[in-house]
């Protein structure tokens, strides 16, 4: 088991009467890659910036390796990011860049010419060590911006949206460089972003904040199959959710009573309860579908991602329902000539939340 390198305990961050981060409660070992999302606002920056030192805690405690961060100032932590913006000085070359870190420690010039060109190497971009930094591309000024960052050796590495820029096909590329590197030097990363498809490829725990507050902490099948709470489940992956009370094994919703998944202890009878039902579990067919929970709905848009779609449909309350498919599946369903569906899902695929529903 590796041991803690970062614990905040009980931190908040106050701007005047405006609470950015409240009471967070976070341990990240060692060797661990771990992503913060969130929407705007949420507080995830916040909290990265206070782990870098440029804003201090208003409460709580920050401890870094063992000791107390608070009012510890950034040049006296070993916390180097890697912004959203790169922040690279035009005014260097390429391997200037990457030895700034460096010479402001005072190494000496021979052993930082030697580390600035290993980290170009490792990064596949030593040939343009001599390079203006304004005529390289945004995946290789990112490449620079990680090099930078990691000739140090730092053991803890703090990335604020580090890819929120790049085209969608050097996100890709990007996160496979970031992966590999963080496993081979073991170092632990500290990744902020909104984005779920890059927290839910690249970490081994993910962080979902909202509001100021940690609503869950867990791997991303954890999160995406067992969200803690209707913010999680409307904020990660596509969910539809029914809200209702329980009557023996069954949720009884105003679109009709539906079995729900075995729970270690049933909750009593009246208890108010959200089912979540993931898009990619919800069949969807012209015809009976031979599952135990089924109801109709209207189709009412589609929308195409690669190999994937998404169909939405409207049930007769109003509620929303995501259906998620293969688009070769389409084909069977036939849905030029719009209409109504039927809709159905196996009881224990689904996600009964007690906590928080409403």
């Amino acid at each position: 088991m590796s041991e803690p390198l970062v614990v905040l305990d009980g931190v908040e961050k106050r701007f005047d009467d405006f609470v950015a981060v409240r009471r967070a409660d976070l341990t990240i070992n060692a060797g661990e890659f771990v992503a913060i999302m969130g929407p705007s606002g949420c507080g995830k920056t916040t909290t990265l910036r206070m782990l870098a030192g440029l804003e201090d805690p208003s409460a709580g405690t920050i401890h870094i390796d063992g000791k107390v961060m608070n009012g510890v100032p950034p040049h006296e932590r070993d916390t180097p990011m890697v912004w959203q913006t790169l922040a690279l000085f035009p005014f260097l070359n390429v391997r200037e860049n990457v030895e700034f870190g460096l010479k402001m420690r005072g190494v000496a010039a021979p052993e930082r010419g030697r580390r600035a060109k290993d980290w170009l190497e490792r990064m596949e971009i030593g040939e343009f060590a001599g390079r203006n930094i304004e005529t390289l591309s945004g995946g290789q000024k990112q490449r620079v911006a990680l090099a930078r960052a990691l000739v140090t050796e730092p053991r803890l590495l703090l990335l604020d949206e580090p890819l929120s820029a790049l085209d969608a096909h050097l996100v890709i590329r990007m996160q496979s460089v970031l992966t590999r590197l963080q496993r081979e030097l073991g170092i632990t990363f500290v990744y902020v972003t909104h984005s779920q498809s890059e927290a839910f490829a690249m970490a081994d725990r993910i962080v979902i904040m909202a509001s100021g507050e940690v609503a869950q902490v867990g791997g991303a099948r954890e999160i995406y199959r067992n969200p803690a709470n209707r913010f999680v489940a409307e904020f990660v992956g596509r969910n539809t959710i029914l809200t209702g009370s329980v009557e023996g094994a069954r949720l009884k919703t105003a679109l009709g009573s539906f079995t729900m998944p075995g729970q270690g202890t049933q909750p009593a009878d009246g208890t108010q309860a959200n089912l979540v039902i993931a898009a990619d579990r919800l069949q969807i067919g012209r015809g009976p579908l031979e599952v135990e929970n089924t109801l109709r709905a209207t189709l009412i848009s589609e929308e195409f991602v690669g190999a994937f779609v998404t169909l939405f449909l409207e049930a007769e309350d109003g509620t929303e329902f995501k259906v998620q498919l293969q688009e070769s599946a389409l084909g069977a369903l036939d849905l030029s000539s719009g209409g109504t569906f039927h809709l159905g899902w196996r009881g224990e695929q689904a996600h009964l939340m007690i906590e928080d529903a409403r």
